[in-house]
């Protein structure tokens, strides 16, 4: 770490103390900055480093809610509106017990590049609670999200900040929310997007996120001729970004051969296929079931009880060519990545935010790996995020086919302008350093056009 860096950094953390994962996220950015800033010098004076890495706005606030014995429960939410250069703030809106204004803010710094490299007009924002949906009835889940609700409409709007869904926030808690916004705003507007489809929601929202970081992956195959058939595929997590990343590799000839969840993974040599997908997606989403529940439909495959003491995580121990990170943030560390790269794999792509530690990614980078960073991979989401609000702003309703090949397309020029950027850059094939430079470029230029504010 140069010592530009090094002071940049001690003054991030003097502001922002015990955020971790925020310190994470930021020097990522800042490392692959430095030379941009050595061909910018009106950058340095405009201070636009500085200015990049502090929010707009953070606001924190209480959510009372009543639980089904009648017991009043009290959580925190959050929004931080982090950057708004190219367009309203846009990003999800976690719920789970770890949220602390550290990750939201990570996440949100994260969606500014993100956003960014969709070409989409969107700036960046997150938000969320340490509100627990799991185990909660859909009752309990309604009055906690009506509350939640009942505050962060004071700052959302459809040109002001648009959220959407993350951990613990799918369709069930957007329509609740939706419902709550309309009754207090009385207004019938695109301010949430992953609705519903008879309420203004897109064709591809929940496929997205996973679909966009298999087409990532696809690209960076390209570049050495290959392509996803036959390929050994590795996926963490069981949720929606998993599945229909499996959905999607398995569409295009790759072997599917593990999902996960916090208890352990299962193992499927012989590949999960449609139908075992589709028994994946009622336990998970339906059933709301534990993925070791998988062997005793499917007998033969193998599940694994992950002993969170390990150093290491065995689900990366397993033999692949492929591998989709698609559960968490930090999920694979250096002892993790160094058994990937010597099982076998070299592409990894993305699909939840930040799930490999800077030991991990330096192991990757130094392999020359194909390594395609969440900011980038997993940036599908967003992008469909923003066609639906492109749809809502005409009142129309893209066909799936439509959306889909848009979603291709954007996905294709994201790779094409981290590739080209890291070229232009000094450092041909990292993934990394072109997605942070081509994402702060756009949003560097718009502050400043848009003078000091």
């Amino acid at each position: 770490m140069s010592n530009a860096v090094k002071d940049f950094m001690a003054g991030v953390i003097a502001k922002n103390p015990e955020q971790k994962e925020f310190h994470q996220a930021v020097e990522e950015v800042v490392q692959s900055l430095m030379p941009v800033m050595d061909r910018h010098p009106e950058f340095r004076k405009a201070k636009i480093l500085e200015r990049i890495v502090e929010p707009e706005r953070v606001i924190m606030f209480r959510v009372p809610w009543m639980d089904d014995r009648g017991d009043v429960q009290v959580n925190r939410g959050m929004r931080v509106e982090f950057n708004s250069a190219i367009g309203p703030y846009k990003g999800g809106l976690r719920f789970h017990p770890s949220v602390n204004l550290g990750i939201i803010k990570f996440l949100g710094f994260e969606q500014i590049f993100k956003n960014a490299l969709t070409t989409l007009p969107m700036g960046g924002g997150k938000g969320g609670s340490d509100f627990d949906p799991k185990g909660k009835s859909d009752n309990e889940v309604m009055r906690f999200t009506q509350s939640f609700m009942s505050e962060l409409f004071r700052h959302i709007g459809g040109n002001i900040d648009v959220p959407a869904g993350d951990i613990g926030v799918g369709g069930r808690e957007i329509g609740f929310m939706f419902g709550q916004y309309k009754k207090l705003t009385r207004e019938f507007v695109g301010v949430l997007t992953g609705k519903g489809l008879n309420w203004g929601g897109s064709l591809i929202r929940p496929e997205a996120t996973g679909y966009g970081a298999v087409y990532f992956a696809e690209e960076m195959l390209k570049t050495r001729n290959e392509t996803f058939k036959g390929k050994r595929v590795v996926v963490s997590g069981s949720g929606n970004v998993a599945q229909f990343a499996a959905e999607k590799v398995i569409e295009l000839g790759g072997k599917v051969l593990t999902f996960s969840d916090s208890s352990g993974f299962i193992i499927d040599e012989a590949g999960i296929d449609q139908d075992k997908l589709a028994f994946v997606m009622n336990l998970k989403n339906v059933k709301r079931g534990r993925i070791k529940e998988y062997t005793d439909k499917y007998p033969k495959a193998q599940y694994q009880a992950v002993d969170p003491k390990l150093d290491h995580n065995p689900l990366w121990a397993v033999k692949c060519d492929v591998a989709l990170p698609s559960a968490t943030q930090n999920e694979i560390n250096e002892v993790d990545a160094n058994s990937l790269v010597k099982n076998g794999c070299y592409c990894i792509s993305e699909g939840a935010n930040m799930p490999t530690t800077p030991a991990g990614v330096d192991v990757f980078l130094e392999c020359k790996a194909l390594y395609g960073p969440g900011k980038a991979a997993n940036a599908g989401g967003v992008a469909v995020s923003g066609l639906e609000m492109s749809q809502n702003s005409q009142r129309l309703a893209w066909s799936r086919q439509e959306v889909d090949n848009k979603l291709h397309d954007i996905m294709i020029s994201i790779h094409k302008n981290c590739h080209d950027t890291a070229e232009a850059y000094g450092t041909p094939g990292n993934y990394v350093n072109g997605a942070n430079i081509a994402g702060f470029l756009k949003v560097a230029t718009a502050m400043m056009d848009q003078g000091l504010v």
